[in-house]
């Protein structure tokens, strides 16, 4: 059995459940925040647009930087194979648009096979910052209590599928996740939601991008993407940075709003 997670966070829990020999069988990390950049090569070895985004959303001197290229063309090829094995897979998602987009892309990888997809929501169905609930979000212990394999059938597996090839295919470049379905849009929603938090006196980065990700429907909004948004939000002058990088390449700056 395979078992995929999105995010070494998830890690712990799915081990508790599961135990450690499955684990080590099985457990398959995917740490591609699907949500976020374009998708359309992210299939295709060498998948050179999705390793470009990640490239320049990782944060100048933070280290070890990922070898982004490599370990996305692993994810693609790894994934083109799985229907040519014999394993079942399990897919463990919550609400988070990136574990909803890890299963449709399963579903896509897997369509037309007599491979076995299973899933275990570990949400509440909506993506809502009030509610929602992401794999990594329950302690171990609680997500035993959770944890209930079900056989996704073929009709979802389809609609899954077709969801994924959409997602590819919409030029979007962040995916929202409500109620089932995805949504896809630009940039300008999360780049205006960082310039309205900003003020005209400086203050932490940090409290300003922990603003946004609080109300952030639909997506988690993590802090490298938001920095990123930031850094090019200052370089059209929309917002102006200002200090030490400090930890995580952010922890120490300030911000304010541009002319």
């Amino acid at each position: 059995m395979w078992h995929l997670v999105c995010g070494d966070n998830a890690v712990a829990g799915v081990t508790h459940v599961i135990g450690q020999p499955a684990a080590e069988a099985g457990l398959r990390v995917l740490r591609d925040d699907l949500a976020v950049g374009p998708l359309d090569d992210v299939d295709r070895s060498p998948c050179a647009a999705r390793a470009a985004f990640w490239r320049a959303v990782w944060p100048a001197g933070v280290t070890p930087v990922p070898d982004f290229a490599a370990d996305l063309s692993a994810d693609a090829r790894w994934l083109a194979d799985l229907a040519r094995q014999e394993r079942p897979v399990t897919v463990w998602h919550g609400d988070s648009a990136s574990e909803q987009l890890l299963l449709a892309r399963v579903a896509s990888a897997l369509e037309g096979s007599t491979v076995a997809l299973i899933e275990v929501a570990c949400g509440t169905g909506n993506s809502w910052v009030q509610s929602r609930q992401a794999v990594a979000m329950h302690a171990p212990q609680a997500l035993l209590a959770v944890a209930k394999p079900r056989v996704v059938e073929a009709e979802r597996r389809t609609s899954q599928a077709a969801q994924w090839r959409a997602a590819m295919a919409d030029g979007g470049l962040i995916h929202r996740w409500q109620a089932g379905s995805f949504t896809a849009e630009d940039y300008q929603v999360i780049d205006a939601a960082l310039v309205r938090q900003a003020r005209a006196e400086p203050q932490p980065l940090a409290r300003v991008m922990a603003e946004v990700m609080a109300r952030c429907d639909g997506f988690f909004a993590t802090d490298y993407f938001l920095f990123w948004r930031a850094r090019e939000l200052a370089a059209t002058g929309h917002l102006v940075l200002s200090g030490a990088p400090g930890e995580q390449g952010y922890a120490s700056l300030q911000v304010r709003r541009g002319s």
